[in-house]
């Protein structure tokens, strides 16, 4: 990927974060929002996450869809790849090598020893990515909303100064 492209996926993540902070929702919701997206995405759901992100939308009102979605920008089927590769790299670490079989060589159709190690491997980084996606978008979230109420107090006493200055000028 160039620099371009990157730098136009990151503005495209980070629009969609901007529109889920505007929504009316708390940091912790919008977080949690984000973390759950981010569990189910990093899991080899092979397009059934899709569905269980609307049934989770549609089911529990305190979820921020966008921030749901947002996650799928992050953990796309691009990064998914490396995110398998790295997850059974894992799982081989902790349950040991399946014999004759490298890291190239790996896929579904070649056994339960590997989609064991592979799914190990997957679920204990979807849990660290779940994690680590609730801390950062939290963080993100009451930056940006303590940020909006203070733009917002600022604007109220503005228009507060404007008003009285405006009436204090007509009476005096």
């Amino acid at each position: 990927m160039g620099r371009g492209r990157i730098g136009r996926y990151t503005e495209r993540v980070r629009g969609e974060l901007h529109d889920a902070f505007r929504e009316d929702f708390t940091p912790r919701e919008l977080s949690g929002s984000f973390a759950i997206g981010a569990f189910i995405t990093m899991l080899p759901t092979f397009g059934i996450g899709l569905v269980a992100f609307v049934a989770i939308g549609y089911v529990f009102g305190w979820v921020s869809k966008l921030a749901l979605f947002a996650s799928v920008l992050v953990f796309n089927p691009a990064v998914k790849w490396g995110v398998y590769a790295a997850s059974f790299a894992l799982g081989t670490i902790l349950l040991g090598p399946v014999e004759g079989v490298s890291a190239a060589g790996v896929s579904f159709s070649a056994g339960p020893d590997i989609v064991v190690r592979l799914l190990v491997g997957n679920l204990i980084l979807a849990v660290l990515a779940t994690i680590l996606s609730y801390v950062v978008v939290y963080r993100f979230a009451r930056r940006y909303q303590s940020t909006a109420v203070a733009e917002t107090i600022d604007e109220t006493l503005e228009e507060i100064a404007e008003t009285t200055l405006d009436s204090d000028s007509e009476s005096g």
